[in-house]
């Protein structure tokens, strides 16, 4: 019972030393916390929060029937694609479904007057578990059309989900940080500081160990809502539960609002919806027949068309294939120690981490811990107030404003200008 996925973490020994660890400043900028940081209760204040607002959500079939259900993933045409075999001597091969969206050579302007020229930041995203590729499109829309002048995005499939293989064995993440690191091989992106690494939960940990292979290749290094190693931080029984619940059989009705109530908060989900769409300017976006890609009414109702595309693809999300990549991110493991040496060896200057207080898969004593391990300072260590697990989704503008903050200033960091 050491490493489990749910995110619930820390010591179960008693009451007190939990208090002790919610009651710490730790590290990183934070603002105001409240009741609903607190992990010991904040899995029945957004319970109770959900099943107040549960009654009026809307159910699958009323999803699968509206009119903008067809068009929720969007066509975004890559600029690069295909399917690398990998692993070829780790029990391989195994195919890997990837993209790269965006093409060309970059320009940040660093400080007034100041243009680094011919710098090329390449932009690796890593999903986490049970996601396909897809579900980066805010951010392959931002960053590989609308500036896919200036990025390089490479999103794929991890070994297990979508359009990738899944075979049964035993993944881990450090395995399947080296699938990434043959892929950016076969891309040719083998420059020393050239690769802008974003990984969110499970790819959190990947990227960490991508992070170790690989240190002086890596330009920024941005750990989003993930963790060194799981552990429990809240009651016996919670932990339990929410373990339990992960695996146990239940309707898609049932499946898509727990998968809901455990990644996102509750006034996030009922906001209406403001999902940047691509529009007829979007270079290599191909629009619906009706001419444009339509809203859905609240925040939730996008969630749950998006995951209804997902868990009604039998191929493209397999339980095996689940199960095979939880037990990977269960038994991740980095000591204080190895994050340390990752700080080291890529510069605590290039590495970012990000956690919200409301994250109920991966609770917010992981991420302090990890700010403090990692020993990253100020802006680059963020604990944002009242965000659940999926920043991408829940904080989008927030999330591409700060990464392409993190972007500019590794590029910066290239060329010896700033320290940060």
């Amino acid at each position: 019972m050491a490493r489990h996925l749910t995110a619930t973490l820390y010591d179960t020994k008693s009451r007190r030393r939990r208090r002790h660890l919610q009651g710490r400043a730790g590290a990183g900028i934070a603002l105001k916390r409240t009741e609903a940081s607190d992990p010991c209760r904040s899995a029945e204040y957004i319970r109770n929060a959900n099943n107040k607002s549960r009654a009026n959500r809307p159910k699958v079939a009323e999803i699968l029937a509206h009119t903008a259900y067809p068009d929720t993933i969007w066509k975004l045409t890559p600029t690069q694609s295909g399917q690398l075999p990998v692993a070829s001597t780790r029990g391989g091969p195994i195919k890997i479904d990837w993209e790269v969206h965006g093409h060309g050579d970059i320009k940040l302007v660093v400080s007034e007057h100041l243009v680094l020229e011919q710098s090329r930041a390449d932009g690796l995203w890593i999903m986490g578990l049970g996601s396909h590729k897809s579900s980066w499109q805010r951010q392959t829309l931002c960053f590989g059309h609308e500036e896919g002048d200036k990025y390089s995005s490479l999103i794929f499939d991890n070994r297990g989900m979508g359009k990738s293989d899944k075979p049964l064995m035993r993944y881990s993440t450090s395995e399947m940080a080296k699938d990434v690191l043959e892929l950016v091989d076969h891309l040719g992106w083998t420059k020393e500081r050239q690769l802008h690494i974003t990984g969110v939960s499970m790819g959190g940990m990947i990227a960490q160990e991508l992070g170790l292979l690989i240190p002086n290749r890596i330009c920024t290094l941005n750990l989003i809502s993930t963790a060194a190693f799981i552990k429990n931080t809240t009651t016996y029984l919670e932990n339990l539960r929410t373990r339990i619940m992960m695996f146990v059989p239940k309707s898609l009705d049932r499946a898509v609002t727990d998968s809901a109530q455990l990644l996102f908060s509750p006034r996030w989900l009922d906001a209406p919806d403001t999902s940047p769409l691509p529009t007829s300017s979007t270079p290599l976006a191909i629009l619906p027949p009706s001419g444009s890609y339509p809203r859905f009414t609240t925040n939730y109702e996008r969630f749950a068309a998006q995951e209804l595309t997902k868990r009604l693809d039998a191929d493209g999300f397999p339980r095996r294939g689940f199960m095979m990549q939880a037990i990977a991110a269960g038994w991740h493991y980095k000591s204080p120690e190895q994050l340390g040496e990752l700080g080291d060896r890529v510069g605590r200057e290039r590495i970012a981490v990000v956690h919200g207080t409301e994250d109920r898969m991966i609770s917010v004593p992981h991420g302090r811990k990890l700010i403090e391990w990692l020993g990253v300072e100020g802006v680059r260590g963020v604990v944002k107030e009242g965000v659940g697990h999926i920043f991408m989704l829940e904080e989008w503008e927030w999330h591409n404003v700060f990464l392409a903050g993190r972007f500019e200033s590794g590029e910066a960091l290239n060329e010896g200008v700033g320290n940060e």
